[in-house]
């Protein structure tokens, strides 16, 4: 059976979307749905077989449409996706996944009592960079996870209906969560609004997770450089993991500061600093967006878990949901309800 599915939202990021999918095997891109009419002709001019249209209920209505995608603003995912689901298609929604944590509940109750996919286009989770320093963290090889440092850079674009955080640090916490396989007790955030009032273009995120573990992530739309990196800190060994690069995005490097045990006075007290190799593992090249198109379409055929489901997108809303509170506050640390605050992320019980 061939998938067909139906691409709502061109920006972007859309696009690619529609690239991948049509790529697949067991997959073909029935209908595109914009509002901008010429973004739907250039489209329809590089796939000429793919029908366009500006009614999103089109798409939505089609009995031959299986699946929808939808890559729009945020402030239209709840209501395309719930349209999607009460329509019995199987749904795909960019990050983040709506405007607030009770929308997001809403659709994976609607996904659950349907019996349909919902997934939520957490990308870097396909990637072979992830998996493999979420291989090297889990074997133990960098020792105790101290604490993880992101910087997601770059000029633009720059959003109307989201702040930085809502736009750029989806990435990073999904992959942090998958990492460190909980979520966090509260959440720090500052930033400022430097073009648009209100909506903040640079941010500093910071998460404090149990045993004195801590994340910082850095999102800005207001740097000459793109930059996608990740430091993960050991007790033993350190990765760096640099997306930009073409070769070598993962660094390990073999060094540490140790505490002397004993030592009979100040004097006598000295930190003791190791640094050995660095190596970088083979990664295979691929696309994540391509490995998780697929993935999408095995779920739905196969009816495997999804990596990045509902639920998994729900927890990342939570997180930014704490972020906005905190950034009313003028950075005060919010925590997660009780319920949520150290809980193992989705992906630790998977």
């Amino acid at each position: 059976m061939q998938i067909q599915v139906g691409v709502i939202g061109l920006g972007y990021w859309g696009p690619n979307l529609v690239r991948n999918l049509r790529a697949l095997p067991d997959c073909g891109v029935r209908t595109v749905c914009d509002l901008d009419e010429k973004r739907l002709a250039h489209l329809r001019s590089l796939f000429p077989e793919v029908g366009g249209t500006t009614s999103h209920r089109e798409v939505i209505e089609d009995p031959a449409i299986h699946a929808v995608v939808i890559a729009t603003p945020v402030r239209s995912h709840f209501p395309l996706a719930k349209a999607s689901l009460l329509a019995g298609k199987h749904t795909f929604i960019e990050k983040p996944m709506a405007s607030s944590s009770a929308e997001c509940e809403e659709l994976i109750a609607l996904a659950k009592a349907k019996g349909l996919v919902l997934m939520v286009g957490h990308v870097f989770l396909y990637s072979a960079a992830v998996r493999r320093i979420k291989e090297i963290v889990a074997g133990g090889d960098i020792g105790e996870l101290r604490y993880i440092s992101a910087r997601r850079l770059n000029l633009g674009l720059f959003q109307k209906d989201i702040n930085v955080t809502w736009d750029m640090a989806p990435h990073d916490i999904s992959i942090i969560l998958h990492i460190i396989g909980e979520l966090p007790l509260s959440v720090n955030c500052r930033g400022a609004a430097h073009v648009t009032p209100g909506i903040e273009d640079v941010t500093s995120l910071s998460l404090q997770f149990s045993q004195q573990r801590t994340a910082i992530i850095h999102s800005s739309w207001h740097d000459p450089r793109k930059v996608r990196e990740m430091t993960i800190v050991g007790s033993k060994r350190m990765i760096v993991y640099d997306d930009v690069a073409q070769q070598e995005k993962i660094k390990v490097f073999d060094v540490r500061v140790e505490r002397p045990p004993h030592y009979d006075s100040f004097a006598a007290f000295h930190y003791a600093y190791h640094y050995g190799d660095t190596y970088s593992p083979y990664l295979k090249q691929d696309e994540p967006l391509r490995t998780e198109c697929q993935h999408f379409v095995d779920c739905i055929v196969n009816g495997a878990a999804a990596i990045s489901p509902g639920l998994a997108g729900l927890e990342v809303v939570q997180i930014l949901e704490a972020s906005s509170e905190s950034l009313r506050q003028q950075g005060a640390a919010v925590n997660l309800p009780a319920a949520l605050a150290g809980r193992p992320a989705y992906r630790a019980q998977a």
